[in-house]
């Protein structure tokens, strides 16, 4: 298995914990259900359809009357679904309860009757010199009809961080950035991120020296991916979010043992 493209999630898995990286990007091991993302899944999905409606039609009741059809299709494609409730800790009617305030959330932020986007869950990639092909999916992609303005929007489910951890969110929309910026020849104009959890927006204006960073910090970070795939050693870092992570029975700093290296796992040879 060739290993060749970075998405904005598994550059920020790697920043956190090179192991954490290696079990998801190269090993591609399965994890537990997490009611927090599958919610994160559901609420995407219902803002999604929403935007397939005419923009007069789309009101909070009509939001509301997604979340029930949104989440008969995710429980029937995503067997995870019924996982998170077999211990009795969460029912059914509080997660599908949970998704609906934050759908309600969304429509104190902004009014999608006022909003025709270009493009929403779009995948961008882009390839640059002889480094990894970029690539992630875009919540939402709004341009200007009047001067062709672009701007990257992002919906969290969760509550914004304080402003000194707010630095990962701003990087995973600038390495969008400077997707866009390769492939359209064009730099984002806004970067926005939505957070339902407890309906705040945090909009940026990226600069050209900004995505510049990116770009580098980018480099600097595949060309680590590839000496620690050459080297088949992808070192554990503790952090505070160990707590939440589903391999710790994999982490040598928790008891555990490290997984058997996958076979034909390999970096691009043109980035090694």
């Amino acid at each position: 298995m060739l290993i060749d493209s970075l998405s904005p999630s598994r550059a920020s898995d790697f920043m956190r914990c090179p192991l954490l990286y290696r079990y998801r990007a190269v090993d591609r091991l399965a994890e537990a259900a997490s009611a927090a993302a599958l919610r994160g899944t559901l609420v995407h999905s219902v803002l999604d359809a929403l935007f397939d409606l005419p923009p007069g039609d789309r009101s909070p009741a009509a939001g509301q009357e997604l979340v029930g059809p949104a989440y008969a299709k995710l429980r029937q494609r995503d067997s995870r679904v019924d996982q998170i409730f077999a211990d009795g800790s969460l029912t059914e009617d509080a997660f599908i309860g949970q998704a609906r305030d934050l759908v309600d959330s969304y429509f104190t932020l902004e009014d999608p009757r006022r909003l025709q986007p270009e493009a929403r869950e779009l995948l961008v990639e882009a390839r640059y010199e002889a480094g990894p092909l970029l690539r992630g999916y875009v919540d939402r992609l709004d341009v200007a009809a009047a001067d062709g303005a672009i701007r990257v929007v992002d919906y969290k489910t969760g509550k914004a961080p304080a402003p000194r951890y707010q630095g990962e969110m701003l990087f995973q929309l600038r390495f969008y950035s400077l997707i866009i910026l390769i492939a359209r020849g064009r730099q984002p104009d806004a970067v926005r991120l939505i957070y339902l959890g407890n309906r705040q927006i945090l909009d940026a204006q990226p600069s050209p020296a900004e995505i510049e960073r990116t770009k580098l910090r980018i480099e600097s970070i595949w060309s680590q991916i590839s000496r620690m795939l050459a080297a088949r050693h992808f070192p554990p870092v503790k952090g505070p979010l160990c707590g939440w992570c589903s391999f710790q029975d994999r982490c040598p700093l928790f008891g555990g043992s490290l997984a058997e290296w996958p076979s034909g796992a390999s970096g691009s040879p043109a980035s090694a």
